[in-house]
């Protein structure tokens, strides 16, 4: 496929005039305010949190100011809803009333949230130890009875509605903490999330950006739940009596209602009304928001193209990063002196993962190479040789369960595995990835998370990583995009990974892994979900890349076809061991090992056509086959 014709698969409609390359897309308000559920529901809302906010100013009186010789009265001129049996004007009270009862559902739905959803963001992430004792701290709280704990808590610190509130908030946290966990732990192995933490970008910020997302909806929606179920709890302890009777709240003016219904109905509808209103407010918010939030398009403003001069100025100092910078970067654990020195060195490399039984499975056993400077290292195998768990050793992508057993790991003179580690020391290579090692991997599409544009996610490591501005960092994503022979990077820089086909989003990756100029680039089968002209096409810029920036690259396939058109060195692997390691031209012309031999005469070049295999038919519809045949052969050809 062309460059011209993957161009096209990201054309966006022309924009109209006036719109200045602005594409004209639905925000998040717009869409809810054209939904009618969203209308309605800020409209209630709206007008409920201004009577409470205004209530000091719009209430009559005060809202214990009692006039007994006017008690259970009807509404007039002076008392728009009447009174109470305590002669307690309604209007005010119902007004002052909803600055309480709004405030606690908030405080309580805050609590929760500040408990739950922290805890199921850390547990669904890094699971582990912090998973297993949250999870039976939610259970202990998941078996209390609610309203028991709350009438405990009201006999020990009173009848406050802010300590019922907290407490309310503390025993339905384990609600967030469930979903969030949920959520987190459905897109916490997905590729584009590795591929962020490879960029080099850190925990909290893949947490904050690219796993929140998923978590937001559900969040919008179980709260405005929970602030509904938190009105109708507190005004039921009210109901019943466990309130505070010297603050008005909905609650105590629904009891108040109910104890006089049959003298003056009134006193029960207008506290039940408010409350139905809020709550069903509450509830068609949630919906709407997390429709327009969700389904909604997002708009996308673009930026003033730069200059061609601000583009060569900026140029020059993207190539410009100096080797003394580089060198400048500190080690983190020093090699003994002596030894020879590579960018990357395996030695006795061994990965393993437990058994039920207590053994230890072994999926890569004795492994040793070394890659140098502007050297590219293939490693071939078939699958389950070990060679994808020996380059994520290397990127410090191993499952939780694996373990090192044996064998050591270093880049350029820095240990990132010792001998005698069991794990990969992640705080060793968060210094390493997006800096100095990064990632290819063989899904592009997987690994460009479909909440953000392509050039966002270009941009964020160059200034988290580089420190640089956005501006600069964006200029520097537009020439890296022209570098891996996207026709129009404007267009993909402002366009989603949908948008975008295969092969494109392959080159976005590429220039993504270059970004930060590192100095080792691991290529996990780069070219598998492409078709063949793609593939041509993207060896041929891996290819120029690494000459051109002198990096060192470890390409993991199971193709020697790519090996022989792209690397200097081959390493054969078979059952997590290294079989077989030499030039490319060497392993070509005179493998030595026999699985060598017979990865090498799997290949389709040169090989002669297959023959039918069915059989022909025998019997008498044979010769009537044979017959039909020799009729044709007889017959003119017109």
């Amino acid at each position: 496929m062309s460059d011209s014709v993957e161009t096209a698969a990201v054309a966006a409609p022309v924009p109209g005039k006036g719109q200045s390359g602005t594409v004209v897309r639905s925000t998040v308000t717009r869409r809810l305010l054209k939904n009618p559920l969203g209308i309605a529901s800020l409209v209630i809302l709206s007008t409920i949190a201004l009577l409470a906010i205004f209530a000091p100013v719009l209430a009559p009186f005060e809202e214990n100011f009692a006039n007994i010789s006017k008690t259970l009265a009807a509404p007039d001129g002076v008392n728009i809803l009447g009174t109470d049996s305590a002669g307690r004007d309604n209007w005010s009270r119902l007004l002052f009333g909803a600055q309480l009862t709004l405030l606690s559902a908030l405080l309580c739905a805050g609590v929760a949230i500040a408990i739950g959803l922290p805890a199921g963001l850390i547990a669904g992430y890094y699971a582990g130890k912090f998973e297993a004792v949250s999870n039976w701290i939610v259970s202990i709280l998941m078996s209390l009875p609610g309203l028991i704990v709350l009438l405990t808590i009201r006999a020990a610190f009173g009848p406050s509605v802010w300590i019922s509130m907290i407490a309310f908030g503390i025993l339905i946290s384990p609600s967030y903490f469930r979903l969030t966990r949920a959520a987190v732990q459905s897109v916490r192995n997905e590729l584009y999330v590795d591929a962020a933490r490879v960029s080099g970008l850190s925990d909290l910020s893949i947490i904050a950006r690219h796993i929140f997302s998923v978590v937001r909806a559900p969040i919008i929606i179980q709260t405005a739940a929970i602030a509904g179920v938190a009105i109708a709890i507190q005004s039921g302890l009210e109901f019943l009596g466990l309130g505070d009777p010297t603050k008005a709240t909905w609650g105590v003016m629904l009891s108040e209602g109910f104890k006089n219904v049959y003298l003056t109905p009134t006193l029960l509808l207008w506290p039940a009304l408010a409350m139905a209103l809020t709550i069903g407010g509450l509830v068609l918010l949630g919906n709407a928001l997390r429709d327009a939030l969700e389904d909604g398009e997002k708009i996308k403003h673009r930026r003033k193209r730069a200059s061609v001069s601000a583009t060569s100025g900026t140029t020059e100092r993207m190539t410009a990063e100096p080797a003394r910078a580089r060198q400048s970067r500190k080690s983190v654990v020093a090699v003994e002196s002596g030894t020879e020195h590579h960018l990357v060195k395996v030695t006795n490399l061994g990965v393993g993962y437990p058994q039920a039984d207590g053994s230890i499975k072994k999926v890569v056993d004795d492994v040793s190479f070394h890659v140098d400077r502007g050297e590219i290292l293939g490693i071939v195998g078939e699958s389950g040789s070990g060679k994808s768990q020996t380059a994520f050793s290397i990127l410090g992508l191993l499952p939780d369960n694996a373990r090192i057993v044996g064998g050591s790991i270093q880049f350029d003179g820095n240990y990132t595995v010792a001998p005698g580690d069991e794990k990969v020391s992640q705080e060793r290579l968060t210094k390493l990835r997006g800096k100095r090692i990064s990632y290819i991997p063989q899904e592009p599409m997987s690994n460009l998370d479909p909440a953000f544009t392509i050039g966002y996610q270009l941009v964020t490591p160059m200034v988290r990583v580089l420190g640089i501005s956005k501006a600069e960092a964006r200029t520097r994503a537009l020439k890296l995009l022209t570098d891996v022979g996207i026709v129009n990077p404007e267009r993909t820089f402002d366009a989603y990974p949908h948008e975008v086909s295969g092969g494109m989003a392959q080159r976005v990756l590429i220039a993504g892994a270059i970004s930060c100029e590192p100095d080792l680039v691991i290529a996990d089968e780069p070219t598998t979900a492409l078709d063949v002209t793609v593939q041509a096409d993207v060896l041929d810029l891996l290819r120029e890349l690494q000459q051109r920036l002198n990096i060192g690259v470890v390409l993991v396939t199971h193709n020697f076809g790519v090996v022989a058109d792209l690397c200097d060195r081959v390493a054969v692997m078979q059952n997590g061991r290294l079989v077989e390691e030499g030039t490319v031209r060497e392993i070509l012309r005179n493998p030595k090992e026999k699985y060598t031999q017979t990865l090498l005469g799997s290949m389709l070049e040169g090989k002669e056509p297959m023959t039918m295999l069915v059989s022909p038919p025998e019997g008498p519809v044979a010769h009537r086959e044979t017959a039909r045949h020799a009729t044709a052969e007889k017959e003119p050809v017109a």
